[in-house]
């Protein structure tokens, strides 16, 4: 059984609803969408536009432009990898590396089975404790081969 609830228009015009009175609502409203659904669905595009008063080209432009904003629905754990500045000076691309190579996928994908998407963050906030990374919304810094391999367990389990 899936997390997230299935993708609906009476459910998205609702999270619009809860969100509309802000200051520049759509952001923390494509948030609320993929925290409910797990992902920004093509098909709740033209919704957000119609009902923000905006142009489906405006909603997509920023769906697309974040790499926080994912189109399908993820994996059963997500981990994140920060490909920052900071992270790159500390070594964050061997681990990349190391993490595709175990997975047996790209960055922005999801293992066949469906149990790990792996995906791009470009900062988390943990400069000082570089490389670092993101398991299922749990940071985790001073990230090396063994740490991540211990993540990559987890996420496979």
């Amino acid at each position: 059984m899936s997390r997230f609830e299935p993708w609906s228009e009476e459910r998205t015009v609702e999270i619009v609803a809860g969100h509309q009175a802000l200051e520049g609502p759509l952001m923390p409203i494509l948030h609320a969408v993929q925290e409910t659904f797990g992902h920004v669905p093509e098909e709740a595009i033209p919704v957000l536009a119609r009902e923000l008063n905006l142009s489906r080209a405006e909603v997509h432009g920023v769906v697309s432009f974040y790499h926080d904003f994912r189109s399908e629905l993820p994996g059963k754990h997500v981990l994140k990898l920060c490909r920052a500045e900071a992270c790159q000076a500390m070594g964050c691309q061997s681990l990349v590396a190391r993490a595709e190579e175990r997975l047996g996928v790209e960055c922005g994908s999801t293992t066949s089975d469906g149990r790990v998407t792996l995906e791009a963050v470009y900062c988390l906030g943990l400069c000082a404790t570089a490389p670092s990374a993101m398991l299922d919304g749990r940071v985790v810094g001073r990230l090396d081969t063994e740490r991540l391999d211990k993540l990559l367990e987890e996420a496979q389990a």
